[in-house]
């Protein structure tokens, strides 16, 4: 069964490979564009790239609900552990990689900042590689445009998502440079469009990608899925 993918809206991501559900980033209860609450969800694993409210909002009353494993930068899952009594927990840092039942998690490194919504230290921020039985998913999740992306080419990439929103992360042409150095068969476009601030066009985007690289560009509206 091919993996199928979801955008929930900003940075939020449902990932459905075999009989396993993955839920990235859920912000979702409080997110002006995610099409469902969080009660609508019952992941086996949440992924969280860092603390930020609009990644993290609803990360308790999920993994509380349905004991879903949170994998997380050290920092963030021992925060949740502590303030809100989540015991199913996977700690992990940049560079290091790991295997899970859905396949084999590489952190990778994101330039961004974190911290929780208490204001208390977030850790180091992270993006994610995921290979799974039908191909490897790039998640840069909130980061600006970096050099080591370069080496991202060597694992030959299926899908990368990439944001686009600017003002917060790398905005459109910054964009379009990591699908050039990247390099992936395809790419869809995240965290835009939440607010006026990081507002975009998202067609007019995976236009220039399949004008100026090889990469098929993919847009779906939040509640859409396609597979990998």
């Amino acid at each position: 069964m091919a993996t199928k993918l979801t955008w929930l809206g900003h940075g939020s991501w449902l990932i459905e490979t075999g009989a396993t559900s993955i839920l990235l980033d859920p912000f979702l209860n409080d997110s002006p564009t995610c099409p469902i609450k969080s009660t609508e969800v019952s992941p086996d694993f949440i992924l969280l790239s860092h603390g930020h409210f609009d990644h993290v909002s609803d990360v308790a009353e999920i993994a509380n609900r349905t004991a879903a494993q949170v994998i997380a930068p050290y920092e963030v899952a021992i925060w949740f552990q502590k303030e809100h009594d989540v015991e199913n927990t996977a700690e992990m840092n940049v560079g290091g990689g790991a295997e899970f039942s859905f396949g084999h998690l590489r952190m990778t490194n994101a330039i961004h900042s974190s911290c929780m919504p208490d204001g208390s230290y977030g850790g180091q921020p992270a993006g994610f590689v995921l290979t799974l039985s039908d191909g490897k998913i790039y998640f840069a999740c909130d980061t600006a445009l970096f050099g080591d992306m370069r080496q991202l080419a060597t694992l030959e990439i299926d899908l990368a998502v990439l944001p686009i929103g600017d003002r917060f992360t790398m905005g459109p042409d910054d964009a379009l440079e990591a699908v050039k150095w990247i390099n992936p068969q395809r790419v869809a476009p995240a965290h835009y469009n939440t607010w006026p601030l990081i507002e975009q066009d998202a067609s007019a985007w995976a236009e220039r990608v399949e004008r100026e690289t090889q990469a098929k560009a993919i847009v779906v509206n939040p509640g859409e899925k396609f597979s990998l």
